[in-house]
């Protein structure tokens, strides 16, 4: 239990410190992303080719352990942030910017059964030319450290607005 809640004020921590990242570079967005998990997405740029991506969302996969197949699942809340690279050059668009990024970071599901992983994302990013927003699509191969070791895929399609 004290991993978790390690995570969760290292996480908190970072939150609070995205005012002084955001101003950096690119400026701080806001939005949803849907798929799994679903829910509230972040990003918050420490540069002109890095970022910290968050989220607070619900997650319907089932993360009971107990074996019991008559038990209905609801979904479970789900907190998740990653280290992310993007390559700008590696697609041209003639409006706005198509990066591709890969990334590292933890997730922490808040089940009956709590659990923690390490996620790898990967995934386009296009920044509109003229609009503070931009919309992603994800793919995360997750690998669960805790209660017990179990591979998954997530992933999603999001969209963010920019506060600059």
């Amino acid at each position: 239990m004290k991993k978790y809640f390690m995570f969760i004020m290292v996480l908190g921590f970072m939150l609070i410190l995205i005012k002084p990242i955001a101003a950096q570079d690119h400026g701080f967005g806001m939005g949803i992303i849907l798929g799994e998990p679903t829910g509230l997405s972040a990003k918050a740029w420490t540069s002109s080719d890095n970022a910290f991506d968050f989220a607070i969302a619900w997650s319907f996969n089932n993360y009971h352990h107990d074996n019991d197949f008559d038990n209905h699942n609801d979904g479970d809340v789900l907190l998740q942030a990653d280290y992310v690279w993007h390559f700008f050059n590696a697609i041209s668009v003639s409006s706005g910017k198509l990066p591709i990024y890969v990334g590292i970071g933890a997730r922490v599901v808040l089940a009956d059964d709590p659990s923690f992983g390490v996620r790898i994302p990967v995934g386009l990013d296009y920044l509109f030319a003229d609009a503070p927003i931009d919309i992603f699509l994800e793919l995360v191969p997750i690998l669960d450290l805790s209660p017990e070791s179990d591979f998954g895929i997530g992933g999603g399609l999001g969209a963010r607005y920019w506060f600059n």
